[in-house]
């Protein structure tokens, strides 16, 4: 076991379930597994042939969810499958007023920092703070604001881990219908987009994307727990960033 940085490139120790649904209990939320399949009559269960599952969490106010979605076919997000769907809406029987979505390996421990902020809103759709505060929580943590961009993008020193605020990709969720269009639209509300690239042009180690009704501060949680120095316990670590980690063993 290591203890490794810095956080963005530690990958999800191989656990990319297991982190978050024992935060998600802790906090008090109620886990349901929704099974969708097919069997024929007389059919031993063992042999029941299951077509899609998969893992919801519901927080006590049913304001706030979280869906683990691997197991059941995600769409992609930077060429990585969806791991982790997280929203909220206003009211207990309205739709999701917005949408945040993680591929695996994002640090478990980020994802449940997330969560834990979300958790302790009382009102988990009403915007709060402003894209300052995202930007200004990693900087303060030695992140680099874009040159070209400053107010809305920022990366660590060594350009592997990526913060910006523009536009959407396609089909992520939020209370705009434009985001539901299967191609991107140029002109639709900005949200915030992480991603770490190990290498220039050789694919993400993992990416996040927040709809554009996450509240910021809930972003710049995210970002906090991101950028922090605070080194991370690992056994299994990514073969893209085994090299570029700093990893003295534990006592």
């Amino acid at each position: 076991m290591y203890r490794v940085g810095p956080r963005h490139l530690a990958g999800d120790d191989g656990r990319p379930y297991d982190v978050v649904a024992d935060t998600l209990t802790d906090l008090g939320w109620r886990g349901l597994t929704l099974v969708r399949g097919r069997r024929e009559p007389r059919e031993a269960s063992e042999d029941w042939q299951v077509v899609r599952s998969t893992v919801l969490h519901i927080a006590p106010d049913a304001l706030r969810w979280a869906q683990w979605l691997l197991p059941d076919e995600p769409f992609h997000l930077g060429g990585l499958p969806i791991a982790w769907q997280i929203s909220a809406r206003a009211h207990p029987d309205g739709l999701a007023g917005w949408s945040a979505y993680f591929t695996p390996e994002v640090p478990g421990e980020v994802l449940a920092d997330f969560l834990t902020a979300l958790d302790a809103r009382e009102h988990p759709t009403v915007p709060l703070a402003d894209p300052e505060s995202v930007l200004g929580a990693v900087t303060a943590q030695g992140w680099l604001r874009d040159i070209d961009r400053p107010g809305a993008g920022a990366m660590d020193p060594t350009f592997t881990g990526h913060l910006h605020l523009g536009g959407v990709p396609p089909l992520i969720q939020d209370t705009d219908p434009r985001t539901l269009l299967s191609e991107a639209v140029e002109d639709g509300p900005p949200g915030w987009q992480a991603w770490a690239e190990p290498t220039p042009g050789e694919g993400y180690l993992w990416a996040a994307s927040f709809s554009s009704g996450v509240p910021h501060d809930l972003v710049a949680a995210f970002a906090i727990s991101l950028a922090s120095t605070a080194p991370l316990l690992r056994r299994v670590l990514p073969d893209s960033t085994r090299d570029r980690l700093l990893r003295p063993p534990t006592d």
